[in-house]
């Protein structure tokens, strides 16, 4: 990580890229600029918080919230302009390293600013150290932009996979709020065909009961009529064939 404090060696810890000019006039530059460039801000900390504290080392004249340029939010940086050199000395010196909004700032020299540098030059629209940045840091929207993404895609993976996409599964539905379903309907017919089946065995046995008892009536009868056959009844005698 890097040091959060000011080197008194040097000017400035980084060289901006959009200064046409060379090392020597960047350095001319920054030796006569009133700027201040602040980093590592909270997206959350407000024009008014950084007014209060830099307000401290001298008059400011402007403040410029650095912005994420899809959003159009701040997104961790901006510029203080004051009025003399001295001021932006003095903010470099003593509040480079201090606590805005709970988080250690970094103050450095500015070669000026110009139109267009409020706005961040990440590829999602904030700070280039946002894309990669692998750390948790809820100041900053969390973990880094190309973290954030492949979380996403391994949500989205586990949710697809976790029966999101299920089209022939049947309908659930709560015990409490029972619905006709694929499920219900199989079960009916299962339940229905138990049923049939049920009462064609009780038809089947009732139907071999009576049987039973007509050919036992005629068994009867059958032995009657060969008693009479063979003992035919005498006139004026009473017989009890059954």
């Amino acid at each position: 990580m890097a040091s959060l404090f000011k080197d008194p060696s040097k000017l400035s810890a980084y060289r901006d890229r959009r200064f046409s000019g060379t090392q020597e006039e960047y350095e001319a530059v920054l030796q006569a600029s009133t700027t201040v460039y602040v980093g590592n801000m909270s997206f959350y900390t407000t024009e008014e918080q950084a007014y209060e504290l830099f307000s401290r080392a001298g008059e400011i004249k402007k403040i410029i919230m650095g912005l994420d340029k899809n959003s159009k939010t701040p997104c961790g940086f901006c510029f203080i302009l004051y009025y003399s050199r001295e001021d932006a000395e003095d903010a470099v010196k003593y509040i480079s390293g201090t606590m805005l909004d709970d988080r250690p700032i970094r103050v450095d020299f500015d070669w000026g600013f110009e139109e267009g540098r409020q706005w961040g030059r990440g590829r999602s629209g904030g700070q280039v150290r946002d894309e990669y940045r692998t750390d948790y840091d809820p100041g900053r929207g969390g973990y880094g932009k190309m973290v954030q993404k492949e979380l996403e895609a391994q949500r989205e993976l586990v949710d697809y996979g976790g029966g999101a996409f299920q089209p022939n599964a049947p309908p659930q539905y709560d015990r409490g709020d029972r619905k006709r379903g694929y499920g219900d309907s199989y079960r009916n017919d299962r339940d229905y065909q138990r049923k049939r089946y049920r009462n064609d065995e009780r038809s089947a046995q009732r139907a071999t009961d009576s049987e039973s008892k007509i050919d036992a009536n005629d068994s009867v009868l059958e032995s009657a009529y060969i008693i009479i056959w063979l003992f035919p009844p005498i006139p004026g005698e009473k017989y009890d064939i059954f």
